[in-house]
């Protein structure tokens, strides 16, 4: 093979788009369509959610199977919430253009300390260790949870090409899953180069005749242990529990 050819074929290798996969639903619970779903996070056995709009943000606890709200707490009415993260018994919650995010105990839902940052703020999730944080853009922040400050940045890309208007996070499985604002699909992001992994086209979840007075998909939950995958969306009528094929 001439030098020129093999060159060409590296390049078309690196330039390669992800995969795009399917889903079937395997189980569907009720979602308060009063819920602008902002963040989503199943935590031993119940689901959190962080809810946006001025005047209707805050934190909730809420039972997977019938979708009470178990537990809450409103934001300021002037504050728009963001997306909620889980670690070390503490509850994280960003704001959007407050520049502020908020730390709870996870039980009390009581307000242990203010955070500030210069970016808006959109999504998030945890590895475990470390924060990560989406701002509307390509780029994920990773953040300390003890100071917040910023230790490093992702840069998501597919086929070589930034993937913006990253929203909700999850950490599924050693992989960083993150809603699209404005699209019917999950990336799937490298933690240790932000390279796209895969996409999942989540077309027709809602039936047309749920659709009315709804929002943009968006919330994904994880439970590790039940290896079970739930998605949303803002002022949804459900939440499903799906198998990514």
């Amino acid at each position: 093979m001439k030098p020129m050819a093999l060159l060409l074929l590296v390049v078309l290798g690196a330039m390669a788009v992800a995969p795009v996969q399917s889903y079937k639903v395997v189980h569907t619970y009720p979602h308060d369509r009063g819920a602008f779903t902002q963040g989503l996070v199943f935590y031993q056995g119940f689901l959190y959610e962080g809810t946006g709009l001025e005047g209707h943000s805050g934190i909730r606890k809420v039972d997977l199977v019938t979708g009470k709200v178990l537990q809450d707490r409103p934001l300021p009415p002037d504050f728009f919430g963001e997306g909620i993260a889980i670690l070390n018994g503490k509850l994280y919650e960003l704001t959007w253009q407050n520049k502020l995010a908020m730390v709870y105990d996870l039980k009390s839902f009581d307000l242990l300390q203010r955070f500030t940052y210069d970016t808006e703020g959109w999504g998030l999730t945890t590895d475990g260790k470390r924060l990560i944080m989406s701002d509307g853009t390509s780029t994920l922040r990773l953040r300390n949870p003890e100071t917040f400050a910023e230790t490093g940045k992702l840069k998501v890309s597919d086929g070589g090409r930034p993937v913006d208007q990253l929203n909700e996070l999850e950490w599924v499985d050693g992989e960083i899953y993150a809603n699209v604002w404005k699209s019917k699909r999950i990336v799937r992001i490298s933690p240790k180069d932000g390279h796209v992994l895969g996409w999942i086209d989540l077309s027709g979840l809602l039936k047309p005749e749920e659709s009315e007075g709804t929002d943009v998909m968006n919330g994904i939950a994880y439970d590790a242990a039940g290896k079970r995958l739930f998605v949303t969306g803002k002022q949804w009528p459900k939440l499903f529990e799906i198998v990514v094929k």
